[in-house]
């Protein structure tokens, strides 16, 4: 092909053709391109049905759960019936567990890397109530199905709305912002961290979760190594104003004393605390 171009060159330069046949020579070269492009799509759309393939083959197989880490965490034995299961209620410190609930294991929304939201799973905790956030309230975490997915809710025991969302991230922010406007102050910060007010990522929480049928179906799910042993220390309290009510009552009196120095009474902690 690029010899006969040449020679036609040659010969138009030497005035021994004429631009028909030249004319001729590029519809051929033309027709010889399309046809190549051609191939080379076909070539390419069955390179991208295989690849497809691929895919839906391995999104099919099942995957293992994978571990957070090969570290085993020892956690304090509960009470169980005569058939091996939990007596409720729970008791671990400031969370109280009332239900496990039951996990959902054939759809991803129902758990994440870090958690597992079971349908029916209730927990309390003490945390400053949404009429006067000084006075202790106990709120009341609850997770439901709605239209299947899950869904969350934080409830006082106050006559006061109750509390909603598609995350318990969304619950803890919204509950946190009402603290807020409660005392007309910026006393906590609004960074949630939900799944530590419902009691999701409580080691106990999460070994009897790891417990449950099924549970292993939860792809997306990192499994902790857990080992049940009485010497095994109590979970610590979180010593932050958005979980802890005592922590809560810091930081109200911290800012109301930068707001009036000269009238209030500097608190105790309040050099270690700013």
């Amino acid at each position: 092909m690029a010899l006969e171009y040449q020679n036609a060159y040659r010969q138009k330069r030497s005035g021994s053709v004429s631009y028909r046949q030249k004319l001729v020579v590029l519809k051929r070269m033309i027709v010889e391109y399309v046809h190549e492009n051609a191939a080379l799509v076909d070539e390419l759309e069955e390179v991208e049905a295989k690849i497809i393939m691929r895919k839906e083959e391995r999104n099919s197989k099942p995957r293992r759960p994978s571990v957070k880490s090969n570290k085993k965490k020892y956690v304090q034995p509960v009470p169980v019936d005569s058939g091996g299961r939990p007596v409720f209620p729970i008791d671990l410190g400031r969370l109280t567990i009332h239900s496990l609930g039951e996990v959902v294991v054939d759809r991803s929304e129902f758990h994440s890397e870090e958690a597992i939201f079971p349908v029916g799973y209730v927990s309390t905790r003490i945390y400053g109530s949404l009429k006067d956030p000084t006075i202790k309230c106990i709120y009341t975490c609850k997770i439901s199905e709605e239209n299947g997915l899950p869904s969350f809710a934080i409830a006082c025991d106050e006559t006061t709305p109750e509390i909603t969302g598609d995350t318990p991230d969304v619950c803890h922010s919204l509950l946190l912002q009402q603290i807020n406007d409660a005392l007309s102050l910026n006393v906590v910060s609004t960074r949630p961290r939900g799944n530590e007010l419902f009691g999701l990522t409580h080691p106990t929480v999460l070994h009897l979760l790891q417990s449950c049928t099924g549970t292993r179906k939860c792809i997306n799910y990192k499994w902790t190594r857990f080992e049940v042993s009485k010497t095994a220390e109590t979970s610590k309290d979180y010593n932050d104003a958005g979980l802890s009510f005592d922590y809560l009552q810091r930081s109200i009196n911290m800012c109301k004393y930068k707001m009036a120095p000269d009238v209030l009474q500097k608190p105790s902690d309040f050099i270690d605390s700013i």
